[in-house]
């Protein structure tokens, strides 16, 4: 047993002993066996949540409670209301599943799904806390995902190896290129934003400036790379030609 179940199980043993808020002990117990159904604690804190439940028990918000009691991150908690709200809308007939005669789909691979969904208004900051960015899928792909994720319960690596190229696509060499000419332009700014802040250290700025350097140099040398691949090369002369202009190859240079 781990130091966090057997400080979760002392806990709701405490807590049942004193007398405490029935409620109280339920959310602990569930959150003991949250490795085999996070749906369950998930279904408590959302009903928890909704009735500001924590609030009795000293505690000004509900992140702040499951972190001190239930030794649960925020952003765990961000990711259980999030997929959790996807079961209630997308696949509620998951909710009535005991786990055992039919599976229940894991956290990952609910939060995969979820992700797939276009944007809506009601993922609020608990959406960003969790740094999840919507993809907004084709319809036809979230069907086949839903059906992967709920009728199948697929796991998250089965699910990024079948979905990730769709939802995930590799950018390609020329987009590559333009996200470092971008990132370029936004280093050289910053670096002149630096150098006409006042108050900063002379140290401060060599530094940064430094680092800034470092980057750009890195970056110019992907840029230099992605352009050498649109040259045509001249097999016969071992020349690169691009726009008119004639690029001798370093080992012709060598040999001359």
């Amino acid at each position: 047993m781990s130091k966090r179940h057997a400080a979760l199980e002392a806990l709701a043993d405490r807590l049942q002993r004193d007398g405490a808020d029935p409620a109280r002990v339920d959310i602990v117990r569930r959150a003991e066996r949250f490795k085999r159904s996070w749906v369950e604690l998930a279904e408590g804190l959302w009903s928890l949540r909704k009735q500001r439940g924590y609030e009795r028990w000293g505690y000004a918000e509900l992140h702040e409670y499951c972190q001190k009691e239930l030794h649960i991150k925020p952003v765990t908690i961000d990711k259980l209301m999030l997929s959790y709200g996807t079961l209630r809308a997308h696949a509620p007939e998951v909710l009535k599943r005991d786990g055992l005669t039919r599976e229940i789909p894991s956290l990952e691979a609910v939060d995969y799904f979820a992700r797939a969904l276009p944007p809506t208004a009601a993922d609020g900051d608990a959406a960003t806390a969790a740094g999840r960015r919507r993809l907004d899928a084709p319809q036809s792909v979230l069907d086949e995902l839903h059906a992967a994720v709920f009728d199948r319960t697929q796991s998250v690596a089965e699910l990024r190896k079948r979905f990730d190229p769709v939802l995930r696509p590799k950018p390609t060499e020329t987009e590559e290129a333009d996200t470092a000419r971008k990132t370029k332009a936004l280093a050289e700014r910053l670096a002149t934003s630096v150098r006409a802040t006042p108050g900063l250290t002379e140290k401060r700025v060599g530094r940064v400036l430094a680092m800034v350097e470092a980057l750009v140099r890195d970056l110019d040398e992907l840029i230099d790379k992605d352009q050498s691949k649109d040259q045509p090369e001249d097999k016969q002369s071992g020349t690169r030609k691009a726009k008119g202009q004639e690029y001798l190859d370093p080992e012709d240079l060598m040999g001359r």
